[in-house]
């Protein structure tokens, strides 16, 4: 009988070039490293970069993923609203307001254990219209606990100081608090004084070559002259994955091992 679980958290997707590379390589890390569950950020997974459809949600989930979380640019795409009233799997941030559609966390079975996964937004640097994320992990817990006490974060923030601050807040209250939004991978992954996962970004899925998977030009231009600048995916390659693998106990709902991925794949042609 298994004493833990394995879980591969992958960061934020890009377009088409993300999804792409997700596909290929989920499956994959999942044999590699035996992993039980795959939970990856899809709200940026649209082919323009920004929100997600419900035809590219499908495809994330027959490419090996259980729950896809997000963040600000989850509403990018109006057909999204109905989809994630119906599909528990896609979650938006919990301090979302409660008139949003959708929920803040699923509960899902694995391997015939309860393990939750909740969605949170950061407000440093971010929207000040959504909740405080501390409370409502705070009140979303009270409810959780009473059915597990396997519980995976993904804190959807741009401050690393905020992200901290979540991690030691949540620390010895879930299994893994895990950043992104900021696609860039961090490299201070540990586990803290009362058994919480933690690592500030996950990173993402898309171009190696590009400014957070978008093509360059258009940032740049924008950076030098602050003129308005329509960014574009970036499709060439190579791709970049990166995430991490967390390892939890059963009886305990602690971290036992969390270990950074990143893979870079030069074959992927979108």
């Amino acid at each position: 009988m298994k004493n833990s679980l394995r879980f591969l958290l992958i960061g934020d997707l890009i377009g088409k070039a993300g999804c792409t590379m997700f596909s290929k390589w989920a499956p994959r890390l999942k044999e590699k490293y035996k992993i039980d569950t795959i939970i990856v950020n899809g709200e940026n997974s649209a082919d323009n970069g920004r929100g997600i459809t419900p035809p590219i949600a499908n495809f994330i989930f027959e490419s090996g993923a259980s729950v896809i979380t997000s963040g600000n640019h989850i509403w990018g795409h109006k057909n999204i609203y109905n989809y994630i009233n119906e599909e528990e799997r896609l979650i938006r941030p919990a301090n979302y307001p409660s008139s949003c559609p959708g929920k803040g966390f699923k509960i899902l079975n694995v391997e015939g254990h309860e393990v939750a996964v909740v969605s949170l937004q950061g407000r440093v640097f971010m929207s000040d219209q959504t909740d405080c994320p501390f409370k409502t992990m705070e009140s979303i817990l009270s409810y959780i606990k009473t059915r597990t006490n396997i519980i995976l974060v993904d804190f959807h923030a741009e401050a690393t100081s905020e992200k901290e601050g979540m991690g030691f807040f949540l620390d010895g209250k879930v299994s893994a608090a895990l950043g992104t939004h900021t696609h860039v991978q961090t490299a201070d992954e540990k586990i803290l004084p009362n058994g919480t996962a933690y690592i500030s970004d996950l990173g993402f899925c898309g171009a190696v070559n590009s400014m957070l998977g978008m093509q360059t030009e258009a940032i740049l231009n924008k950076l030098i002259t602050s003129m308005p600048s329509r960014f574009k995916v970036e499709l060439n390659g190579p791709m970049v994955l990166t995430g991490a693998w967390v390892e939890i106990d059963i009886s305990t709902g602690k971290a036992l091992k969390i270990e950074r991925v990143n893979i870079i794949d030069d074959e992927i042609i979108v």
